[in-house]
């Protein structure tokens, strides 16, 4: 990487602003369901603390448009943060993450204690990437560090604006995701194994063409696998399919072949009469599928193919569920991959989402070697694009 690293830079009794993605869930009753965002950024924290900074923190939760809220308040992170630091660092929340009050509490609190900043997205300027508002921000610190990786695709002020005011650079987070990326993708050990799931083929097309040029195998499950078979001519229910991509999927097997990618389809489906939990559910083969049914998840003769595919793996990346892995009947599939990769020898890496949610809900977070925080970056990078966050921190000096 050619940006600068928060080790690069002089943070000892500085004012360092770090942009972190705490968009965390919530309960109906605002406690945190799942701190792994938060967790993920205590290097950085700490780093800082070491070095007696005054740890200034901004993030985004939910989408309040421009309106402040209790709902998407960031307290309840206030709260989790204290825990995760003891009671020997302090931890301030403001009500605020712009203007006078904020100035004032920064010049107040000492080093070694941290602010985090009300939500940024309280204030429609950080979504429409307002100059001014950038500024604002960038005025409140000597130093900004990029923290936030699953927020990096996006060009909001906090993200791409206040770096131009101050010198910027990465924490340890975006760092490790980057890294973990680069030989996972860029540079594997061979062979090198893709699974992906979803729903549509076009939100993964430019993530296909990409790894058709980089991976080994390439497994295909989820709802999209259905435009790959009725391109191939066979009858797929009233399962999901873009028809307006079957040229396009046609393209990318010829890829795949020209290329040597072995390109892997489900071989049997767990089908239903009606698209939820209580239907009526059959396993057949993928020739098989009745007019009037869906399938709805990978069968046992595909999970068992699939298995088999990664035996050999080096490396695994994955992103996107096998089935509608939100009704339980149909999440089997998605699980059964779960044991298959954490039983394997490989390197992986999970890109957030469903598939996150499909490792932390069989309790095998730990038996992967890494998931990122990030699910619209994480895609950004599959695709082989740039990210605006990353772009435009400081480059090291050559």
């Amino acid at each position: 990487m050619d940006k600068l690293f928060i080790q690069d830079l002089a943070v000892h009794k500085k004012r360092v602003l770090v942009r972190t993605d705490y968009n965390v869930p919530l309960d109906e009753n605002g406690n945190i369901t799942d701190d792994a965002r938060i967790r993920a950024t205590m290097p950085t924290i700490n780093y800082l603390l070491d070095e007696e900074a005054k740890v200034i923190i901004a993030s985004h939760l939910g989408r309040p448009d421009g309106k402040p809220n209790d709902k998407d308040s960031l307290k309840p992170v206030a709260k989790r943060l204290q825990r995760f630091l003891g009671e020997k660092v302090k931890v301030i929340m403001a009500d605020n993450c712009v203007g006078p009050t904020v100035k004032k509490l920064i010049e107040e609190m000492r080093y070694g204690e941290v602010l985090l900043l009300e939500n940024l997205r309280f204030h429609l300027a950080e979504e429409k990437n307002d100059p001014a508002f950038a500024k604002e921000l960038a005025g409140l610190c000597d130093v900004f560090i990029q923290d936030a990786f699953g927020n990096c695709h996006r060009k909001h002020a906090s993200m791409t604006g206040v770096n131009s005011h101050v010198p910027s650079a990465a924490g340890f987070l975006l760092k490790k995701e980057l890294e973990y990326f680069e030989k996972s993708v860029n540079n594997p050990m061979r062979p090198v194994v893709a699974i992906l799931g979803g729903a549509k083929v076009s939100d993964k097309i430019k993530i296909i063409e990409n790894l058709a040029k980089k991976m080994d195998k390439i497994l295909i499950g989820g709802a999209m696998a259905f435009t790959f078979l009725k391109a191939r001519g066979f009858g797929v229910g009233r399962s999901l399919v873009e028809d307006s991509m079957l040229d396009v999927v046609d393209n990318l097997m010829n890829l795949s072949r020209k290329n040597g990618i072995k390109l892997y389809l489900p071989v049997d489906f767990v089908i239903a009469d009606e698209f939820n939990e209580r239907a009526q559910t059959k396993i057949v083969p993928y020739q098989e599928i009745p007019e009037k049914w869906f399938a709805l998840d990978i069968g046992p003769a595909t999970t068992k193919l699939f298995a088999e595919a990664l035996q050999d793996a080096k490396t695994i990346v994955w992103n996107g569920p096998m089935g509608a892995f939100e009704f339980d009947a149909f999440s089997r599939g998605t699980y059964a991959l779960v044991d298959a990769v954490t039983s394997s020898h490989a390197s992986t890496i999970v890109g957030g989402g469903d598939t996150d949610m499909a490792f932390h809900k069989a309790g095998k977070t730990h038996e992967v070697s890494f998931i990122s925080t990030g699910g619209g970056a994480f895609l950004k990078l599959l695709e082989g694009g740039e990210l605006p966050g990353i772009a435009s921190l400081s480059k090291k000096k050559t």
